[in-house]
């Protein structure tokens, strides 16, 4: 099959940062679903893994962690478990798979059946593509971690959103608007991604190129309850603690170095997000993901959630896996980038 690796971490104009490969197709095993894969989003997480991370030895490392496409071979134990969904051959799926596992950047990839559920029927393959990976981030975050329908007592009932632009931010906005009363709170710093948070429902929208304490003060609304970071968190320490109100709570994706000390004298919780725990950890809730993700999709086909995607690239070979590379290490993408198929040349 066709796939697109790397053989060594570094960055993209090394010779094999990206290369097109030939692999084996993989056999779907116990739990597993053999998926063909039809759309793909690229990430952050992609970037990283790729200049930092060693492959196994003479083996080229398959990124990509956002894919739909068709299930066409299932594990030995896929249908006897109790799954929250039933899946058959045929049937169109959506994920964002493993961090230990072969990526979606290939014909075939096999998924824990755990982990997927079917693709919002009202989204192409490009657009639902856009979906998996930051609907979950910011679902587990919000509801998993910060548990933002729990009130923190005295609080004014907001989240403040930082990087409500980028594509956790930008789920986060529309999963509160759709699921809860809470007040949005986003920040950006350019005119597109202060009205892309806007258009998404963001109900204040703030500069996070200026100190936030003082905008937030000037909302009127009181200390919020939450805060939800997706970078610079190590650098705004000082900005969130202020702002936030006694109780508060402070979740995270970043991977910041945090002094954990001065959150204690407000009794500020801290609570950092990793999508991948669950699989990688194999936890007893590991199908939560699926449900998940069943959800986004309900809410999605009722008009209630929308896709990010602002831009589709190609096809899924390694000059636009590159280019869609280049893109998110720039900072200026918004919203999602997806590819779609692969060539049929040989």
């Amino acid at each position: 099959m066709k796939a697109v690796g790397y053989t060594h971490p570094g960055p993209l104009d090394e010779d094999g940062a990206l290369r097109d490969v030939e692999l084996p197709i993989p056999e779907a095993e116990e739990h597993d679903l053999l998926v063909q894969v039809h759309a793909v989003s690229v990430n952050p997480v992609d970037c990283a893994i790729r200049a930092t991370e060693q492959p196994r030895a003479g083996q080229p490392r398959v990124l990509g962690y956002d894919a739909v496409g068709t299930i066409v071979g299932l594990g030995a134990s896929v249908e006897d478990e109790p799954l929250l969904e039933h899946f058959a051959v045929g049937d169109r799926v959506f994920y964002a798979g493993a961090i230990d596992r072969p990526g979606s950047n290939a014909e075939y990839q096999i998924v824990d059946a755990h982990l997927a559920a079917h693709a919002p029927a009202s989204l192409s393959d490009t657009h639902a593509a856009a979906l998996p990976l930051t609907a979950l981030t910011a679902w587990e975050l919000l509801f998993d971690r910060l548990e933002v329908t729990r009130p923190v007592p005295g609080a004014a009932s907001a989240v403040v959103i930082i990087g409500g632009g980028g594509g956790v931010g930008s789920m986060a906005i529309q999963l509160l608007r759709a699921l809860t009363n809470v007040t949005v709170i986003a920040t950006a710093s350019r005119p597109v991604t202060k009205a892309w948070c806007a258009n998404l429902g963001a109900h204040h929208v703030l500069d996070h190129r200026r100190p936030l304490t003082p905008q937030v003060a000037e909302l009127g609304l009181g200390a919020p309850g939450f805060v939800l970071s997706t970078a610079g968190s190590e650098e705004r320490q000082g900005d969130i603690l202020e702002l936030l109100a006694p109780q508060g709570r402070f979740g995270y994706t970043d991977h910041p170095e945090l002094d954990v000390q001065p959150f204690q004298s407000k009794c500020i919780s801290l609570h950092p997000e990793d999508v991948f725990m669950r699989s990688r950890l194999q936890t007893l809730d590991l199908a939560e993901q699926g449900e998940i993700l069943r959800q986004v999709g309900e809410l999605v086909d009722a008009g209630k959630l929308r896709s990010t995607l602002t831009s589709t690239l190609g096809e899924i070979d390694a000059a636009t896996v590159a280019e869609a590379h280049r893109l998110i290490e720039s900072g200026t993408a918004v919203g999602k980038i997806t590819l779609e198929g692969f060539s049929s040349l040989p």
